[in-house]
């Protein structure tokens, strides 16, 4: 039996709740997949803005329709929905990635990258990793419904223990890194390292924009300068982001600017 995980939920809620009328804080001890959840519950026409922790799930999900495995207790899994009108949406996942590395490597003292479009690094390995989606539906205001997926590796699980292997998968997974290798924090402690920033700086990116994190996205950017492989074959080096979150790759002097819907990249080792 796992023992009774003790979350900050009246803590975060007392934070947020001023600048975000509204919101709430929700645990579930198990579903399918908080992204899922929040996406079915804006369908049915509850749009309130939520922040729901799963403590496990049996069909998490990442980007590219890739699964997140872990056994109860090593990691910390937790989707924030709320609607949000911004006058450009590219480069929302940089932000939310940007907001999660500033607030742990403050928690931590760690030296926390970000691999381009959605995951935080640790020492060259992935600590996080962050799904966005949206929906409109029964929404009367304007804008969109936001559902931010986070999955943070907390600690490693038992020996012997390892994810599903994926069939489809084109670049080899990415080594996992996690927080206790950084800070004695478990997954309660992290939520409440990041929770009230990521909403403040959702609410930062629906006013000002990608503008408002590029340069701090820049000071973390794990692939400025390496050469990479991008899972269509193309190869080049990364130099930065566009104004809209988008790759600049350089391919023998000629740059391209790669959508993060379109590949995965990995650096060249």
């Amino acid at each position: 039996m796992q023992p009774v995980v003790h979350w900050p939920a009246e803590a975060i809620w007392q934070a947020v709740v001023p600048y975000l009328p509204g919101f709430t804080v929700e645990v579930l001890p198990e579903i399918d997949s908080s992204n899922s959840e929040l996406m079915r519950r804006c369908r049915a026409g509850q749009s309130d803005p939520t922040l729901l922790v799963a403590e496990r799930q049996t069909a998490g999900r990442g980007r590219l329709g890739r699964q997140w495995h872990s056994p109860p207790g090593s990691s910390l899994t937790f989707s924030l929905g709320l609607i949000l009108n911004p006058a450009d949406w590219g480069g929302l996942s940089l932000a939310v990635g940007t907001s999660l590395a500033d607030s742990l490597a403050q928690a931590t003292g760690a030296d926390l990258r970000i691999k381009w479009p959605n995951d935080v690094w640790l020492g060259g390995d992935k600590l996080a990793g962050v799904l966005v989606e949206t929906a409109s539906a029964g929404l009367a205001a304007p804008g969109r419904y936001v559902v931010v997926g986070v999955g943070l590796n907390v600690r490693q699980p038992e020996p012997g223990w390892a994810p599903p292997a994926s069939a489809d998968q084109v670049l080899p997974a990415q080594a996992p890194a996690w927080l206790q290798d950084a800070a004695e924090m478990d997954a309660p402690a992290a939520l409440l390292a990041v929770a009230a920033r990521l909403v403040a700086d959702l609410q930062r990116f629906e006013q000002l924009g990608f503008a408002a994190f590029a340069q701090r996205f820049a000071q973390r950017d794990a692939l400025a300068g390496r050469e990479v492989l991008l899972s269509d074959g193309r190869r080049g080096r990364a130099s930065g982001v566009s104004a809209t979150g988008a790759l600049r790759l350089d391919v023998l002097g000629r740059v391209e600017e790669v959508i993060s819907g379109e590949v995965s990249v990995r650096p060249v080792r």
